[in-house]
Formats: C-alpha cells, structure tokens, sequence
C-alpha cells in the first residue's frame, strides 16, 4: 500500500491546514509553497474549491487516487446519500481505525 511520503508541510501550507503535523513552517510562512507563492493570487472557482476539498480528503485519509476513486464508487452503489455513506466507508478502513486507536504513529 503506497502513501505520500513527500514534503508534507508543503502540503500542509497549500491547503493552510495542518493536515499532517503541524511545524513552525506554518507560522514562518503563511503563503502558498513554491517559487511564486508570495505573490501568487488564484482565482476561486466552484471547480477549485471542490477539487482542494478532495484533495484534503485524500491526503487525510492517505489514500491514492485511485483507492480514493474506487471507494467512492462503492459508496455510489450503495443504498442512502453517497456523501455519508463514502464518510463512513473512509472511516471503517482498517489503516484509520489502527491510526485511531492509537496503534500507528502517522497517517
């Protein structure tokens, strides 16, 4: 099973979350990663915010793109409204109850 093992407070100041754990990175520097991100200004569309909030998913629940895809199929197949339903689907997976319960360090 594969998950990010890249530079997470970068990804930490792109979303402005601590979705891994939180470092001084985050209060030395509150704008985007990257060469451009001081004077970096996006546009918000309905497109961008939906696509930021799936990618918080992901890096969340450590999931890849595809697993992440999949399990959202599953959650469409199922009786009930699919958003709450793929919620309960991400949480019941067996790497977050371990890291729940406190048997795993990280994510």
């Amino acid at each position: 099973m594969s998950r990010y093992t890249g530079p997470t407070q970068r990804i930490n100041r792109r979303f402005n979350t601590a979705l891994f754990n939180a470092k001084k990175a985050m209060t030395n520097k509150a704008y985007l990663p990257g060469i451009h991100g001081p004077r970096l200004r996006r546009r918000v569309t309905d497109y961008s915010m939906g696509l930021t909030e799936k990618q918080k998913l992901r890096f969340m629940y450590g999931l890849t793109e595809k697993q992440f895809r999949l399990t959202f199929e599953r959650a469409k197949r199922q009786g009930g409204v699919t958003g709450e339903v793929f919620m309960q689907l991400l949480e019941v997976r067996l790497d977050n109850i371990v890291y729940l319960l406190g048997f795993g360090r990280t994510r």
